[in-house]
């Protein structure tokens, strides 16, 4: 008679347990799915995102530790944000912001610098903030892309940043540390913010 033997069962400890996570942008997309990793692996999340309904629902389904609704992109707001967020925090991932794109001859030149801004003076201004709110080997995380290594017509403002990126987070890196700064450079992502801002033209963009 064969005596039935069963299998230790080994539980995976959480990889963030017990650690803080603001995302900012974190209501949809991206932020929202890495929110929604984070807090399976125990963290706590902070979500930010410019409209008060969307983060309202994504905060509730993540049963976040509390919530921001402000425009990212301007200043005054985010420098507030930090100001009255509880220290310390131990990974800071940015989200916030939308691609530019757009055919020279039919550019908005008004738009180009509010593009800039979104992206590389965000990052500037995040990186300040995170000083003293961060805990040293805490993290901060931007996203980027991969526009400019395939040049395309109507890309050239995405190019720029995507090349611009990588330098600024590298010399981040070294201002800030031990705080680690990353970039991750992603990708074509398919999400109806592309399909918003491509239109006729996010098939082409598929297939770059």
């Amino acid at each position: 008679m064969k005596t039935a033997t069963t299998s230790p069962t080994f539980l995976r400890e959480q990889e963030l347990l017990g650690q803080t996570i603001v995302v900012i942008g974190g209501s949809a997309g991206i932020g929202f799915e890495t929110a929604r990793r984070a807090r399976a692996e125990g963290a706590k999340v902070i979500l930010t995102g410019r409209n008060a309904e969307n983060l309202q629902r994504a905060a509730s389904e993540l049963d976040a530790l509390s919530t921001a609704a402000f425009d990212a992109e301007d200043a005054a707001s985010l420098d507030r944000f930090f100001r009255d967020l509880p220290a310390p925090i131990d990974h800071v991932m940015v989200t916030a912001g939308r691609p530019y794109y757009g055919r020279l001859v039919d550019m908005d030149f008004a738009q180009v610098p509010r593009a800039l801004d979104t992206h590389l003076l965000m990052a500037l201004q995040v990186a300040r903030n995170a000083i003293g709110k961060v805990r040293p080997g805490g993290t901060l995380l931007f996203m980027g892309g991969t526009g400019g290594r395939h040049p395309s017509v109507g890309l050239s403002i995405t190019a720029a940043v995507t090349a611009a990126l990588p330098a600024l987070t590298a010399n981040l890196a070294l201002e800030l540390a031990p705080i680690r700064v990353n970039l991750i450079a992603a990708g074509f992502v398919d999400t109806p913010l592309s399909a918003s801002l491509l239109g006729d033209e996010l098939e082409n963009r598929r297939n770059l």
